[in-house]
């Protein structure tokens, strides 16, 4: 018997943007399903346009499992775990124990696979690979801010500028992420209609 996938289940109970009055909730699983989309497309991104060794599917793996630990933890919002370098620590530290907490759910034989998703082997290729997934998460975060704005929510307004701040500096720092804000990122935000009649 194990726990494991019936734990993850849960994710559709977390509720993201806990400090913040949303048109629309957010659930964890449907932030880890874009974040999953998006850093798959950034590595697709990398490796046909600029010829890096990105292994896209497993970039998948890692964007849908990679808040997995606020399941035991909660969604701690973005301004109080990263108000100095102390609590960022210590919240990061928690999460590792987590991500092992939930890992040995796993029957022994399946559990290495899963610790590859989760902590990654420490190669160049699987840390850049995992900074695009970083990338996706922001990208994520700045897609709601977009929808929240859009949909006439000003509590938003805040976190879309400074979101905002940071992606920007993502895409200096990797070309899949400008790429993928140049090319796809404008059309969030338009009606089904728009994106249908687009093409």
């Amino acid at each position: 018997m194990s726990s494991f996938y019936a734990t993850l289940s849960r994710m559709k109970y977390i509720e993201r943007w806990a400090l913040m009055r949303s048109s629309r909730s957010e659930s964890l699983s449907e932030h880890c399903l874009d974040v999953a989309m998006i850093a798959h497309a950034l590595c697709l991104i990398g490796k046909k346009r600029y010829g890096k060794n990105l292994n896209a599917e497993k970039a998948a793996l890692i964007g849908i499992y990679h808040d997995a630990s606020e399941i035991i933890t909660g969604d701690m919002p973005t301004p109080v775990k990263y108000a100095n370098s102390e609590i960022r620590d210590a919240y990061k530290d928690v999460e590792a124990k987590a991500e092992k907490r939930l890992v040995h759910m796993l029957p022994s034989d399946l559990q290495e696979d899963y610790l590859g998703i989760f902590q990654g082997d420490g190669s160049e290729e699987d840390t850049y690979m995992r900074h695009l997934v970083k990338a996706a998460d922001k990208i994520s975060a700045l897609i709601k801010c977009i929808e929240e704005v859009d949909a006439g929510n000003p509590e938003f307004r805040t976190a879309k500028v400074s979101t905002e701040k940071v992606v920007d500096e993502m895409c200096k720092k990797y070309p899949e992420v400008k790429t993928f804000c140049e090319e796809f990122l404008p059309d969030y935000g338009n009606t089904l209609d728009e994106l249908l009649s687009a093409h």
